[in-house]
């Protein structure tokens, strides 16, 4: 059970504002679906500190003020709040909560799935056995009444640390739809920024995300330049393991980068961490969809771990 749906069955009469994650963009210190429950006095949960959350607290106290079910959408851009080199966004719905619309908490059971409606002055929400998640964007036209939002139930989402937003990447962006993974997607080509998700980086600064990815997170590296790919390979070693590292390449590719990587210092150990090529095994194509598939069902694999 998520932590924040025994905060709500647990709630008592003083009043509660409800702080969800409702998208992210770039290196963010909670992903989608992060709660933290505000009250006047207190809170339970975080966002990830900071700034972010000092404001989002503000707001949280600020609604208090209105009416039960009163909700707004609030979104940070987290370079000027945090310092965090790698910037990003962060869109949260921020909400009074109304006990008498908590009749779906008896429903709410891990692998169901939750339906959120924004409705004018209140909000809606549905348990079912079966629905299709939805993906929510950090940028572009902030939700509004009528908006839907559909999640999992009960488990934390796999930071995936997407380095690349060429065709292969964007098909596994497209894919991740409804998985438990949460993506944070850099590029250094200044026309990727117009698409949905993406960070742009300098390249000269592009490997301080990975310093900033959690211990949990999976790092996949297939950016559409061979030494940008070595930079981000040679730093995703040099720190403390993650959950995952991967590398698109071909055979030659992944020779002469092995070979490399030991003449800089990494040690065997290191160097075990990496899989090349990514992907699971046994899976036949270059199509970008192909490749997504195969590489998101070798991400699949590691829920547990």
């Amino acid at each position: 059970m998520t932590q924040w749906v025994g905060w709500l069955r647990r709630l008592g009469p003083e009043p509660c504002a409800l702080v969800s994650v409702l998208a992210t963009e770039g290196s963010a210190p909670r992903g989608a679906g992060t709660r933290m429950l505000v009250t006047a006095e207190g809170q339970q949960g975080t966002i990830g500190g900071g700034q972010l959350e000092f404001r989002a607290v503000e707001q949280a106290r600020a609604i208090l003020d209105l009416p039960q079910g009163a909700w707004r959408i609030q979104d940070y851009p987290l370079g000027p709040l945090l310092g965090q080199c790698c910037g990003g966004r962060v869109r949260l719905l921020i909400e009074h909560i109304d006990p008498a619309a908590l009749e779906w908490l008896h429903d709410a059971e891990p692998g169901r799935m939750l339906e959120t409606v924004l409705h004018d002055g209140t909000i809606s929400r549905t348990v079912f056995e079966r629905e299709t998640a939805t993906r929510q964007s950090a940028r572009g036209d902030r939700p509004d009444v009528g908006a839907r939002f559909v999640e999992p139930v009960g488990e934390r989402l796999r930071p995936v640390y997407l380095f690349g937003a060429g065709h292969v990447g964007q098909a596994i962006a497209r894919h991740m739809t409804g998985l438990p993974l949460q993506l944070a997607w850099f590029d250094t080509r200044p026309e990727m920024a117009e698409i949905d998700g993406v960070t742009v980086m300098p390249e000269e600064e592009i490997a301080h995300c990975i310093e900033e990815a959690p211990a949990d997170a999976a790092i996949a590296i297939l950016t559409h330049d061979h030494p940008l790919d070595y930079h981000l390979t040679l730093a995703a070693l040099s720190r403390d393991p993650v959950a995952f590292v991967g590398l698109i390449g071909s055979s030659t590719k992944i020779a002469r980068f092995r070979s490399r990587l030991k003449a800089d210092g990494i040690e065997e150990e290191a160097l075990a961490r990496l899989t090349t090529p990514i992907g699971v095994p046994g899976v036949v194509g270059k199509e970008p969809d192909v490749i997504a598939i195969a590489v998101l069902a070798q991400l699949l694999q590691l829920r547990g771990q």
